[in-house]
């Protein structure tokens, strides 16, 4: 499947899909963001959630980087 569908699938059922599928995808579309610093912050956001054992506190922060999805799909 492309990244975009991937993407795409993700937001339709954002409430059913896996912390760790989510994860998969902002770190594959962390190289495509402008600035390094978005990167980096990205980065560090996403380890942060993967170090969580709390799979409800994982999909909750999930939910705070769902707008990189957005953004990746606008072409930013």
């Amino acid at each position: 499947m492309v990244l975009q569908d991937e993407i795409k699938q993700i937001l339709i059922d954002f409430d059913n899909a896996l912390p760790e599928k989510i994860l998969e995808i902002l770190t594959q579309i962390q190289p495509y963001l402008k600035s390094e610093i978005t990167q980096k912050y990205l980065e560090g956001k996403i380890h942060d959630i993967m170090i969580l054992t709390d799979t409800v506190e994982k999909k909750k922060l999930c939910k705070n980087l769902k707008p990189y999805l957005d953004w990746y799909l606008q072409g930013i």
